[in-house]
């Protein structure tokens, strides 16, 4: 079974510290095994995420996404990240929703939702909040959910979204533009030697919300 290594997050530690090409450069090989290792991880969790769910990606090395910035419009010129990110998709337009996971010192993560729905989307989500929000609020309330993921976390206008009134009762969920959840993991979680089924378990603690989501936005497909 696939593990994070040690050393994948001394590198990592250590390219916060010297983040230039020169450094980079030096420590390819280590930048090289780092990535490797990654890969290895992500191809078991994807191949354990395909027993239950449709997962469309078929490797760990196209899930991950590059470790280079892109600092064409930030003021911050550090020409790396600090850490290894991969996604997972759902296949098909019938189940909606997609997974992050990230691997940093001190910040692992899983990540997943709705990352800025597209316009038609969103207003399909806000319509059926506006509704009905008691099916959604039920998933959200769960206290086996709640335990894994906490609160929605995402992008919030400060008012009300446009045509929808101020004081509506659901006005805390309309006013969402993402809906995101977030579960961190600590140094030693990550490392250990079950790690791989830890992001599996989060991942299917969301599934009501994934089910709840994907209804309403294929719904019209029907």
């Amino acid at each position: 079974m696939s593990t994070i290594s040690a050393s994948t997050l001394d590198f990592l530690s250590d390219l916060k510290k010297n983040n230039n090409r020169d450094w980079f450069n030096e420590n390819k090989p280590r930048y090289i095994a780092a990535h490797e290792n990654v890969i290895n991880f992500m191809d078991q969790l994807i191949a354990e995420m395909k027993k239950v769910d449709n997962i469309e990606n078929e490797s760990g090395k196209k899930s991950l996404f590059r470790i280079y910035r892109d600092v064409r419009f930030s003021q911050d010129k550090s020409p790396y990240k600090t850490g290894f990110g991969a996604s997972m998709s759902r296949a098909t337009k019938w189940l909606r929703g997609g997974y992050y996971i990230h691997f940093e010192p001190g910040n692992t993560l899983v990540a997943a939702g709705f990352w800025k729905p597209n316009p038609a989307d969103l207003k399909l989500i806000r319509d059926e909040i506006a509704l009905d929000a008691a099916p959604l609020r039920n998933i959200l309330n769960d206290p086996d959910f709640k335990n894994i993921w906490g609160e929605i976390e995402g992008e919030q206008v400060k008012t009300a979204p446009k045509g929808y009134a101020k004081d509506h009762p659901n006005i805390d969920l309309l006013r969402y533009k993402s809906f995101t959840f977030v579960h961190r993991f600590t140094d030693e979680e990550a490392l250990s030697d079950e790690f791989l089924f830890k992001p599996v378990k989060c991942y299917l603690a969301l599934r009501p919300f994934f089910d709840y989501m994907s209804d309403v936005l294929t719904r019209h497909l029907e």
